[in-house]
């Protein structure tokens, strides 16, 4: 089993993660925390959110404890639980406990997906409290002023079944996020994936393409970790026409007008 510190260690960021900012975005995150108030990011699918916050732990020198949230995303999974080792329950930080023990910063992706009766555990984190109850250990923590909870969703995706509580949602400093403009989204394509500028641009310009579907079906259009995954087919010595079709055409749907639409965009750029 690992020790708190072993498990800390996993999720300190060492290295500058490389992030372009299109805005204010890192100004105001770093004044939340200062101010020890929890932030909310919203924008699509790929568009930077996640390397946002990497970049953030990375300047702020403090571990990132990300969640993936679910459908079955429990309470307990985010405070903790007792588990039978040696024959005997011991009790084991989840998460979120094990973030604001160590005034860590604890990343709730695409919050939306957890169940509603699971986010409600984060309530007296986010407000003036900043305290978590751990019921079944009859613990009330104070978390300390390095903690600091983020929580991200898709506002593309919301319905009425799948929104945040206006009661969670206006607890939150809310950054919103986009697609770069045309010029830095082709810098970063490039940067990360090591194709020529020339090459960027142009998939930067099809993503715009795909992107104006949205109003013809297309639940969303090519992000740009899409872009950069495409990119890097390409560095590899795949033929553009395959590296969009695999990379960037096929996990975008799968209906076959949509795709033919998609493909006739590709040879109309390459």
């Amino acid at each position: 089993m690992k020790t708190v510190e072993q498990r800390l260690e996993e999720h300190l960021i060492t290295e500058k993660p490389y992030y372009l900012a299109s805005g204010k975005e890192i100004e105001i995150a770093l004044s939340a925390h200062k101010n020890g108030l929890p932030l909310l990011l919203k924008g699509p699918t790929g568009c930077g959110k996640t390397r946002f916050m990497q970049f953030l732990a990375w300047k702020l020198q403090r571990p990132l404890i990300t969640v993936s949230c679910h459908d079955d995303l429990s309470t307990s999974d985010l405070v903790g639980r007792f588990l039978i080792r040696s024959g005997e329950a011991v009790w084991t930080d989840g998460p979120l406990t094990l973030a604001v023990r160590a005034g860590a910063i604890c990343y709730l992706d695409e919050i939306v997906e957890a169940r509603k009766d699971t986010t409600v555990v984060i309530h007296p984190l986010a407000d003036d409290r900043r305290e978590l109850p751990i019921e079944k250990l009859g613990e009330l923590l104070s978390a300390p002023p390095e903690f600091m909870i983020c929580v991200s969703y898709n506002p593309g995706y919301q319905s009425v079944l799948k929104d945040l509580k206006p009661s969670t949602r206006q607890r939150f400093v809310a950054i919103s996020f986009n697609y770069p403009a045309p010029e830095l989204e082709a810098e970063i394509v490039c940067r990360e994936s090591g194709v020529s500028k020339k090459l960027a641009s142009s998939l930067v310009k099809l993503a715009g393409m795909t992107r104006s579907l949205k109003e013809s079906g297309l639940a969303e259009g090519a992000s740009t970790r899409l872009l950069i995954q495409t990119g890097l087919l390409v560095e590899d010595g795949i033929d553009i026409h395959t590296a969009c079709r695999t990379a960037l055409i096929e996990p975008l749907s799968d209906d076959p007008e949509l795709l033919a639409a998609l493909e006739e965009m590709v040879s109309s750029i390459f």
